[in-house]
């Protein structure tokens, strides 16, 4: 009895004419594809609508290995970097063109697809396994799964690179995705852990309990957690990849509200099942350190991430209340939602005992970011210029952009005005800057020359504003965080 032969698909980039009477113009695979087809795909493309960026045809029955064939838009063949996008057009069209593509063969349930490198393997790898990714783990009825791999290309390594990194982003969405009661602290510094495990040559990872955060004296931290029946983890870990191991390190922060209530300061009912991605900042740094150790990048990197939930028990904090935080300020807290700040304030202060060079810390930390910039940008406050060409050179090869934004005195002044305590946590004008305040509040806990802040509200989750994500949580900026870490790795002016 024969076997029947597993069903393959086959993605092949085409770029848009310059002009209409101009030849259509494959990709080189595509090219010598269409050769061995006597050019049979090239007339089956003439016939319709031109093939504009991001549309895709599939046609059938053209190949014995590959029954199933879909044709995708690449855009213009001279698209690069645009300095009013601030991004790599070409990276960006071939990841949503073959993101799309592996869509389009994943709904006529084909399990193994070989892909068209389109001139770029990573984009076309980050493509493919962004595209791809699904939150159907507690679903009774799954999509199909399917395998992806490079067609004729010999760019391995750099197919491997960008699955890699979209396994990271994957994994941070995946994170933020899982409901509140499946993902607790604990279960969320045992999923890094585990994730982790492989890697325990190059890798340590420290879940702290309570005691030990109480021995920190990280007041700040414990406010916020003492209002939820989940216990505080604090998460720490430590990525030693330079051949150094004394080299300071750069060091990520990550935001790790697993759910936030708002607390006593209760937000409303409606999308607060969002909420359970509050932790996206910790997702984030901790997928990024994930990636960065299994491409081995030559950096000593850190990862701290303070994990608890934000609920209005008995013993929560309470409009007007007074704590303390690591480095012995007082805070005023007069809303109790704007809670992110707390345990962050506390997480860079221990930042500071490793002796960082670098601190990134990232937070799904504002409202009024995603207010100001929506899902097009990161917005990113930094006390270095240095730092901020690093973020923003990453950020334009990932696709995944960043957005500068003011750390005036202006917006310190507004904290640092507190009726009762050193700061508030809140401005005095509540409705006014809310992302730039929350930034000048966090400056207070930073004394290196090289600090980032990236409030990562706007980009928490993905509608259909970035073609190559589907619908949900996005695990942006993980890849910027990657690359900017590889970056780093290569610039030993501060590293």
């Amino acid at each position: 009895m024969l076997l029947e032969k597993s069903i393959k698909g086959l993605i092949l980039g085409v770029f848009e004419k310059a002009q209409e009477d101009d030849v259509l113009q494959f990709t080189e695979a595509g090219e010598a594809f269409d050769k061995s087809l006597s050019g049979k795909l090239r007339e089956l493309l003439s016939y319709g609508p031109a093939m504009k960026k991001g549309k895709t045809r599939v046609f059938c029955g053209l190949h014995q290995d590959f029954p199933n064939i879909a044709v995708v838009g690449l855009g213009k063949k001279s698209s690069g970097v645009c300095s009013l996008e601030l991004l790599d057009e070409g990276k960006e069209n071939i990841r949503t063109a073959v993101s799309v593509g592996c869509r389009q063969l994943q709904s006529l349930e084909i399990p193994s697809v070989e892909v068209d490198p389109c001139g770029d393997p990573q984009s076309a790898a980050e493509g493919a396994v962004l595209g791809l990714f699904e939150y159907d783990e507690l679903k009774e009825k799954k999509k199909t799964a399917v395998t992806v791999q490079p067609f004729r290309s010999t760019e391995n390594e750099a197919w491997q690179k960008g699955v890699m990194y979209a396994e990271g982003q994957n994994l941070a969405r995946r994170l933020m995705e899982t409901p509140a009661n499946l993902m607790t602290p604990t279960i969320f510094a045992d999923k890094i852990q585990q994730k982790l495990s492989s890697l325990s040559g190059k890798v340590q990872v420290h879940i702290r309990a309570k005691s030990w955060i109480e021995e920190q004296k990280m007041g700040a931290f414990l406010s916020v957690a003492k209002g939820s029946d989940e216990a505080p983890i604090f998460l720490e870990i430590h990525y030693n990849g330079s051949n150094n191991s004394n080299e300071d390190p750069l060091i990520f922060v990550g935001k790790g509200i697993t759910f936030d209530s708002g607390g006593i300061s209760l937000k409303p009912s409606s999308g607060m099942d969002a909420m359970r991605a509050d932790m996206g900042g910790a997702a984030t740094v901790c997928s990024a350190i994930l990636t960065a150790a299994a491409l081995h990048i030559p950096l000593n990197i850190k990862g701290l991430a303070p994990l608890c939930e934000n609920m209005p028990n008995g013993k929560a904090n309470k409009p007007g209340d007074v704590v303390k935080a690591k480095n012995g300020k007082t805070i005023q807290v007069d809303n109790t939602d704007a809670e992110g700040r707390l345990i962050l304030a506390d997480a860079l202060c221990y930042a500071h005992t490793f002796n960082p060079k670098v601190i990134v810390n990232a937070a799904t930390l504002t409202g009024a970011m995603d207010v100001a910039l929506g899902s097009a940008a990161t917005g990113v406050f930094t006390n270095s210029d240095w730092l901020w060409t690093h973020l923003q050179q990453a950020s334009i090869v990932t696709g995944d952009r960043v957005w500068r934004m003011p750390l005036f005195q202006h917006y310190t002044k507004q904290v640092a005005e507190s009726q009762l305590a050193d700061l508030n946590n809140v401005g005095k004008h509540a409705k006014s800057g809310g992302a730039c305040t929350a930034a000048a509040f966090l400056k207070e806990f930073v004394t290196v020359p090289h600090w980032a802040h990236l409030d990562i509200a706007g980009v928490m989750s993905n509608k259909d504003e970035i073609a190559h994500l589907g619908k949900g949580m996005s695990g942006r900026p993980t890849r910027t965080l990657v690359e900017l870490a590889d970056r780093l790795s290569q610039d030993k002016q501060i590293m």
